[in-house]
């Protein structure tokens, strides 16, 4: 070995995609979250205060491999409520599985197995938001008028 190390900032590419996922995670997560914690006494801005702080520590003290498992935590929650298998909010799991989805997809712009690792998320992701828009689309009865 030469004793070498990489300089840090080359394992901090994963920070730079989009600050959508910072910005719109932790309110719809928080509303997802809420639906399980329904007979709790929390309040929905506290867990909205305590999921933006979760995303806070992974951004500035988490790895790649912590944030990736935080968005396949995400992805395990959105396409419960698209299945109908866990309750939620249709539309913070949609806006949701967008930003999840949108974030996997630029992996493929960045090095390591990022992009490979999330194959099976992408393919829930795309079906959840599929089932999700299908649900925002109301259904016309009769003819037009």
């Amino acid at each position: 070995m030469s004793g070498r190390r990489r300089p840090y900032w080359l394992g901090l590419d994963w920070l730079g995609l989009t600050p959508e996922p910072e910005r719109e995670l932790p309110a719809a997560v928080a509303a997802l979250r809420a639906s399980s914690y329904a007979s709790t006494t929390g309040r929905p801005h506290d867990l909205a205060a305590a999921e933006q702080r979760r995303v806070e520590h992974l951004i500035l003290r988490g790895s790649r491999h912590s944030w990736l498992r935080y968005l396949c935590e995400v992805t395990e929650l959105v396409t419960g409520v698209a299945a109908g298998t866990r309750p939620g909010d249709p539309d913070a799991a949609l806006l949701a599985a967008e930003v999840v989805l949108d974030h996997h997809r630029m992996l493929i712009g960045l090095p390591g197995p990022g992009y490979r690792h999330t194959a099976g998320d992408r393919t829930a992701l795309e079906n959840a938001v599929h089932t999700l828009r299908a649900l925002r689309t109301p259904i016309r009865e009769g003819g037009s008028r």
